[in-house]
């Protein structure tokens, strides 16, 4: 049994760059985790998979892999990924016949058993819808833990918590048991931290212009030892950076209650982590903590509910956003009567927005006088026809609408699925073991726990500590000079974590970014309630707020459908700081005092 264990986040999502494998490689990790699966990803891999059985994983994965391989091989670096997507078999003979190619010896695994479709019409959920197109238990480290014991150098899974392939390997690495659950929990942190690849080294980072080297961004490494501490670093040379910021940022990212960050092996409780920085662009991390899991499984199904067009068409001049918007209610008029000519329902919905002109902030814009805006009218309807007729009626904008109009992008709407989520929970005992393969061998079932046994501390009351806040006049400062912040999204709700910049803040924090406040500023956006949680090791309050995303991920008609700009429009408010706080931060000049 190693020491330490390095292990590289080389993947962040499906579309990464191909530059972190060779990145990761030469600085001599001993395992590579590769995260490409969202939901919106396995509605697209299932439609795949239908026009050919072959099919139905994401084809980066092999063509990033195949360079690297000889060099991985010879160092023996090892994988585990979840690109199988729906298809984790047929990923593994891809790769495997592409192994072959090569002339190497690599062993390949793949895990099934989270495809939950072959009996969702007999689960009895309510609410299910009857014509899926996917739907996948969210499994475990367990297998792929088993797949590695079993000897294996690259294991290939299909639907999994992204936290789990880190996990697995360090459950494999350390023989750390399936109730060995502050372990757990720190494994899974070591898994959320590196699976959104260059996020844990300063991408997406709250002071970007501090950031360095995006050109050339690291991607991060984990040193994990067997008692669940580790430090994260990247490669020598790259860009980008490590601070105990950027990683308390990717820490809270995408989570509800810090304190009970539910997954399938572990009910994880990141509330009270210690970072510490030992070194440039390095942070030792310890304090993760971890309870025993529920007994069910998360399931994200997906759903076609009708056809989607989209409209995006610039528009110059004075008055450019009342010009995009008159065009667009012209647009819309004009192919409601042609639906009511044929007999046809008109559009089940519509969002019309000016981007130049903050369509994102509503009423509180103040550019509206902007002249120059890209119209991006959005449209749905449950027949692809009406979708059709829309666009051919667009491409009349530039001669009967507004003066300044100067071009289509992207051509006329094409009629796309309007793709939805339904998320359920599932008993672990109903969906059966998972199963491996490796080689020719028959599959084998991977025993999993399905008892559970988490049970939910009792509810404590909000934390209401204003102890250190000097009690004199104040100044407004907007929240980014006490705070960072980081947003995303949790189905139709959307996480915000707001870190004071220092402890001492933390006090003020809780004073003044109340749920109220947050809904306040949002409030165009989101409907709540909002949920506040706390996470006083890293100085931080973590906000849910519900029915925030307009539909969310692939349902929501927006330009932002993952609240990823919500943490930016969180650190616009305006916080009552102390008149000393404020002088020392360099803004002292009083907007209000009291």
């Amino acid at each position: 049994m190693k020491d330490t264990i390095r292990i590289g986040g080389a993947s962040g999502a499906w579309g990464d760059s191909p530059g972190a494998i060779p990145q990761l490689v030469a600085a001599g990790v001993d395992y590579l985790v590769m995260d490409y699966l969202a939901e919106v990803t396995m509605s697209l891999l299932a439609r795949a998979r239908m026009k050919d059985p072959a099919f139905g994983f994401p084809p980066d994965f092999i063509a990033y892999l195949k360079p690297a391989l000889p060099d991985m091989d010879r160092r023996r670096i090892k994988v585990a990924t979840n690109a199988g997507g729906v298809n984790p078999a047929g990923c593994k003979a891809a790769l495997e016949a592409v192994i072959v190619e090569l002339g190497l010896s690599l062993k390949v695994a793949a895990i099934e058993g989270d495809d939950v479709l072959p009996i969702a019409p007999d689960l009895g959920i309510a609410g299910l819808p009857p014509k899926l197109l996917t739907a996948n238990a969210y499994l475990g480290a367990l297998p792929i833990a088993a797949a590695f014991a079993a000897g294996a150098d690259i294991v290939i899974t299909g639907r999994c918590a992204d936290s789990a392939l880190a996990l697995g390997i360090l459950m494999h690495e350390f023989g750390w048991a399936a109730d060995d659950y502050d372990r757990l929990g720190a494994g899974s942190l070591v898994g959320h931290i590196l699976e959104c690849g260059p996020q844990a080294t300063g991408g997406n980072f709250t002071d970007w212009h501090e950031v360095p080297g995006w050109e050339n961004i690291g991607y991060p490494i984990a040193t994990c030892r067997a008692n669940g501490s580790f430090v994260v670093s990247k490669p020598e040379g790259t860009g980008g950076m490590i601070t105990p910021a950027v990683i308390a940022e990717q820490t809270l990212y995408e989570i509800g209650d810090p304190a009970a960050y539910v997954l399938p092996d572990v009910v994880a409780d990141f509330s009270r982590l210690q970072l510490r920085p030992i070194g440039p662009d390095q942070v030792q991390v310890s304090g993760a903590r971890g309870r025993p899991p529920t007994g069910t499984y998360k399931v994200s199904a997906t759903y076609q509910d009708g056809w989607r067009g989209v409209l995006t068409v610039s528009i110059v001049g004075v008055d450019a956003a009342r010009k995009a918007e008159r065009t667009a209610a012209a647009m819309i008029a004009r192919a409601q009567a042609l639906f009511a000519a044929r007999g046809l329902p008109g559009f089940s919905s519509t969002l019309v927005e000016a981007l130049g002109a903050e369509a994102s902030y509503g009423s509180r814009s103040a550019t509206r006088a902007s002249r120059e805006v890209l119209l991006r009218l959005v449209v749905e309807h449950a027949s692809r026809e009406a979708i059709e007729l829309f666009a051919r009626e667009s491409g009349s904008i530039g001669l009967s609408c507004a003066p300044g109009t100067t071009g289509i992008y992207g051509g006329r709407p094409k009629p796309t699925p309007v793709v939805r989520l339904f998320t359920f929970f599932l008993d672990k005992q109903r969906l059966g073991s998972p199963r491996l393969l490796l080689g020719g061998a028959p599959a084998l079932e991977v025993p999993v726990p399905s008892g559970g046994g988490y049970v939910a501390p009792p509810a404590s009351p909000g934390v209401d500590d204003r102890s250190g806040i000097p009690d004199e006049p104040t100044v407004d400062l907007p929240l980014s000079r006490l705070a960072y912040a980081r947003s995303g999204d949790k189905g139709n709700s959307s996480n915000i974590a707001i870190i004071a910049r220092e402890p001492r803040f933390l006090a003020l924090l809780r004073r003044e970014v109340t749920p109220e406040r947050l809904l306040a500023q949002l409030g165009h956006l989101a409907a709540g309630p909002v949920e506040r949680f706390e996470a006083p090791g890293l100085h931080a309050l973590n906000f849910l707020i519900a029915e925030a995303l307009g539909g969310g991920g692939m349902a929501s008609l927006r330009i932002d459908p993952q609240g990823k700009a919500y943490g930016q429009m969180a650190l616009e408010m305006r916080i009552a700081t102390p008149l000393s706080w404020a002088r020392q931060l360099g803004g002292a000049s009083p907007i209000t005092t009291k």
